[in-house]
């Protein structure tokens, strides 16, 4: 089982994203999810097509392409994807993107990113004192290089990945990849 569309059996599910019902007969997207109440297996978190297009963009698309059936008003929804590309985050680091808030600090120099700069999102360990998580770091572009000298990280591998999975406009990623 995987993430799938299909219409509403009945009209008694609620769409996880904007919790309002769905129709009966409407299309919608199930979502799928490890369950700890169903032995082990997976089930479904149900969205309305175009909520899941905001939301889950990276989830619906493939989703989409594979679906046979007749999708009504499937260019609206196609561009909501590409519209909630652009704003979802990316899942996989490292990244760039604009700082949307003026709150983030960055790992080496320890300055404030200021709001709507451009900035490199790594994968770090945070030590909660329970327990050891990951979570995202951020960088100045500037830093990224001496952080990742500092690390020793392979500087080509971190440049592929930061192309792969940043959402910038391109003039934004070369500027960033000037600046590393």
């Amino acid at each position: 089982m995987a993430h799938l569309i299909e219409e509403a059996k009945s009209g008694r599910a609620s769409c996880r994203t904007c919790r309002k019902p769905i129709a009966k007969g409407e299309l919608r997207f199930g979502e799928e999810f490890d369950s700890q109440f169903n032995d082990g297996g997976s089930s479904h978190r149900w969205h309305h097509l175009a909520c899941a297009a905001s939301a889950l963009p990276d989830a619906l698309k493939p989703t989409l392409d594979e679906y046979g059936g007749e999708v009504a008003e499937r260019a609206t929804i196609d561009q909501l994807i590409s519209a909630g590309k652009k704003a979802t985050k990316p899942g996989a680091f490292p990244y760039a993107d604009r700082a949307p808030t003026g709150r983030a600090r960055c790992m080496f120099c320890e300055a404030a990113i200021e709001k709507g700069t451009l900035r490199i999102a790594v994968e770090r360990q945070v030590d909660t004192g329970a327990f050891v998580t990951k979570g995202a770091g951020y960088l100045h572009p500037a830093c990224a290089s001496e952080q990742l000298e500092r690390d020793q990280v392979e500087a080509e591998g971190f440049i592929l990945g930061l192309k792969a999975n940043s959402r910038l406009e391109s003039a934004e990623l070369d500027q960033v990849l000037a600046e590393l």
